[in-house]
């Protein structure tokens, strides 16, 4: 009886592989006659380049070249795009959705040619025989600097006097969603207001793998290879191409197995095209190997973004309205408006909310420019509306839950369109709800917290709900292919970076086809194999690429099935199909799938070009004891009642909810990314004064799925990848705050640190 492993518990297949140390990442690979670069970087956060003086470097022992911006320019290269205007990820179909774009936004070159505008911005790379002599040439190279006025802080960087990043206005983006008339009227007759601000601080997504890569160019045939990290290999193939000034199809980029990503490896590194364009300058293969350091200082950070919220209820305690402002450092450079665009969807899931008004604006500044990090715009959003339902409950002296449980959309409401145009066509809310004050034992809370009193602390509970609308880019292609030999393959073009693709998506093939899951082998990482696609991030992968696999194996079936019949002498409409085997109804007649591909090729190309939407959901739960002589924070208990739509792997899915979680908690925590305003240098270069929790700053979480599949693929997936992360900082703050009521405190800056916690303490008297 052959597998149908479809949301079947099954261990991961490439674990045997990248925990026995045979994966094969970047810095794995070499080439022969490879050579090493290192990259030199800007001590300063915005300055004029008035000179470079390579002189003692040049011919230094095993220096090969040194190459600066002036010679990228004049080799006729191009900037490195990411994305060309904030309406690639604005929808300007979204009723009252509308984009601003003040002016043409800056093409930022991989290396500076003439003037810095961020710390770690590169300067010069060096090539050499080795990567010590590389990196003692850079050494030896001497610039001359003209400091300019920076800026670091979104607040400053927005004020019609502060320094220009570039030569035009520092806001780049301003837009709108909602109804604002709507949203007056019903503040204007509110029976409650509350209000607050506070800053989504700056972070890192630290991924396990510092970037590496090796770049290689083929004289005869004209061709670049890239073997790099990524998170979408058909990206980077496209804005290096551009920025080489070269057709798409001289470009291939390779990623094999990849330390993490999380979003900081979607956008290109500014060091990859940099290193094809020295290795044909070289003739040689270029190596470089990335060092934590180079990555605080070249990874693209995350969130910086400043909040202003405001809602109103009326005298049933129901939501009447919310309003939102943000204000989003984008740094030095725009990489990506997909965070902006996904505070626009959302002001309220999963709540019902009659009128709703968001704006944004995306600002310029001389740090490090921010991309998309896990959640990408949901956890902002989640952590400003239950903030404010805290608030709210605590004016009114009402249950923090109760308030929550009167407003949430209802079962009985579904599908249903929130104020800001998102159709949610399936999620059961208040059970969510329920169910994880359930699994966190909140009845048992008052006894826990006057134990916890008995011993000095404090206790506090926090209960959240949090919906999400992953977006992402909307084409994915996949080629499957049945091989005579009793394989099946399938090309994606998806990337795996630890999510367990090659188990999920074979799961997908293997149900479909009815075979066992070893047969399936999948492929991605290699643009020569993968024709296109557009790579892992906002939930997408199975979502999209688990859609086109289970049209690909249902077509393939339809075919074998043709084919088994002539070779059979049947009729197609006589042929049924189970268990890896095509038989003639009614009779013992058959013939395997493997067997009809040895004599009638079997293969099926699918392609998808629509976001196929969906809302993963759920409720987290949060206790916490605080010390209030010291301002430690101990989370004691975290649950959390997840609805990804089906599960196709329960055990891979409650992996990444786990992982989520810490890294929403890091943040809330201890993560922080920080700048001098005066010089901006940034302070938390390395692990030293950047915080990473431990295991032993966590609990064991309580978890379970609460499957409500969508109707929107056939799949019934919903996405898994950031539901973790998404409730993770608001339910961490509420369950603090709740502990330090009895001082007054009504908020919290994050990270929660020791400190900043005790300070609060102190301030609220």
């Amino acid at each position: 009886m052959a597998s149908r492993p479809i949301g079947e518990r099954i261990p991961r297949k490439e674990d045997g592989r990248l925990l026995t140390g045979r994966g094969r990442f970047s810095d794995d690979i070499a080439a022969p006659g490879q050579a090493h670069a290192a990259f030199l970087r800007s001590p300063h956060a915005h300055a004029r380049i008035l000179d470079i003086d390579a002189a003692d470097a040049v011919p230094a022992p095993g220096v090969l070249a040194v190459l600066t911006g002036r010679d990228y320019l004049a080799d006729g290269l191009a900037g490195l795009l990411q994305y060309h205007t904030p309406a690639d990820h604005l929808d300007p179909s979204r009723p009252g959705l509308t984009g601003d774009q003040l002016s043409p936004l800056p093409e930022p070159l991989p290396i500076a040619a003439d003037r810095v505008r961020h710390v770690g911005e590169i300067v010069a790379i060096a090539v050499a025989e080795t990567r010590a002599a590389a990196l003692d040439a850079l050494e030896r190279i001497r610039i001359e600097y003209e400091p300019l006025p920076a800026v670091t802080d979104a607040r400053a960087a927005a004020e019609p006097d502060a320094p220009k990043v570039w030569d035009r206005d520092n806001v780049c983006l301003r837009a709108e969603a909602g109804d604002a008339e709507a949203v007056e009227a019903a503040f204007a007759s509110a029976r409650r207001v509350v209000r607050i601000a506070f800053h989504n601080h700056r972070i890192y997504g630290c991924p396990m793998e510092p970037k590496s890569a090796l770049g290689v160019f083929d004289r005869g045939s004209g061709r670049f290879t890239l073997h790099a990290p990524s998170q979408g290999v058909h990206r980077f193939k496209r804005s290096i191409a551009a920025a080489l000034a070269v057709e798409p199809d001289r470009v291939r980029i390779v990623s094999g197995d990849v330390g993490g990503g999380f979003g900081v490896r979607s956008p290109c590194g500014n060091e990859y095209p940099l290193l094809l364009w020295a290795a044909r300058r070289c003739g040689r293969p270029v190596k470089w190997q990335g060092s934590r350091s180079d990555t605080f200082l070249s990874d693209y950070h995350a969130r910086d973004i400043y909040t202003e919220g405001e809602m109103a209820f009326d005298a049933d305690g129901r939501i009447a309205a919310a309003r939102i402002d943000y204000l989003g450092n984008l740094g030095a450079y725009p990489i990506s408006f997909a965070v902006l665009s996904n505070l626009l969807k959302m002001a309220g899931p999963p709540y019902a909310i009659p009128a709703m008004h968001v704006a944004v604006r995306g600002v310029l500044a001389n740090t490090i420019p921010v991309s998309v990090y896990r959640g990408a715009g949901r956890p902002e959003v989640t952590q400003i509306v239950e903030r404010l339902i805290d608030l709210a409950a605590d004016e009114a002296g009402a249950d923090r839950a109760e308030l929550r449980r009167r407003n949430l959309i209802a079962a009985d409401a579904m599908p249903y369109r929130s104020g800001l145009g998102l159709d949610y066509d399936s999620g059961a809310f208040g059970e969510n709800f329920d169910a994880v004050l359930r699994a966190i034992d909140r009845d048992g809370f008052p006894a826990r917290r006057a134990a916890a009193r008995e011993r000095g602390k404090r206790a506090g509970i926090g209960v959240v709900t949090y919906l999400e609308s992953p977006g992402a880019a909307p084409y994915e292609r996949t080629d499957v292919t049945v091989r005579a030999e009793g394989t099946v393959e399938a090309v994606i073009g998806t990337q795996a970076s630890g999510q367990g693709h090659e188990t999920s998506f074979a799961q997908v093939v293997a149900g479909m086809l009815e075979i066992p899951l070893d047969r399936v082998e999948i492929v991605y990482g290699d643009t020569d194999r993968a024709v296109d696609g557009s790579g892992s991030h906002a939930d997408r992968s199975m979502r999209l690429g688990g859609t086109i696999l289970h049209r690909a194996a249902r077509r393939i079936v339809e075919e074998g099935r043709e084919a088994a019949a002539r070779l059979l002498e049947a009729a197609a409409a006589d042929i049924g199909y189970a268990d890896g085997r095509f038989t003639v109804l009614g009779t013992d007649r058959s013939i395997g799938l493997f067997e009809v591909a040895a004599e009638a090729p079997l293969a099926a190309t699918e392609e998808i070009s629509t976001r196929l939407h969906a809302h993963p959901n759920g409720a987290a739960a949060c206790e916490v004891e605080i010390d209030p002589e010291t301002g430690e924070i101990a989370i004691v208990r975290y649950a959390t009642v997840d609805d990804v739509g089906r599960a196709i792997n329960p055990m891979i899915v409650e992996g990444q909810v786990h992982g989520g979680i810490a890294q929403g908690i890091g943040q809330a925590l201890m993560e922080q990314i920080v700048y001098d305003t005066e010089s901006g240098q940034l302070l938390s270069g390395s692990f030293m004064d950047y915080c990473l929790p431990r295991a032993d700053d966590l609990p064991s979480f309580l978890g379970r799925l609460n499957d409500c599949p969508t109707a929107n693929n056939p799949l019934g997936v919903k996405g898994a990848g950031e539901t973790g992360t998404t409730p993770a900082t608001a339910v961490v703050v509420s369950a603090a705050t709740d502990a330090l009521r009895e001082y007054g405190v009504t908020h919290l800056e994050m990270p929660l640190t020791p400190e900043r916690v005790w300070r609060a303490i102190r301030d609220a008297g």
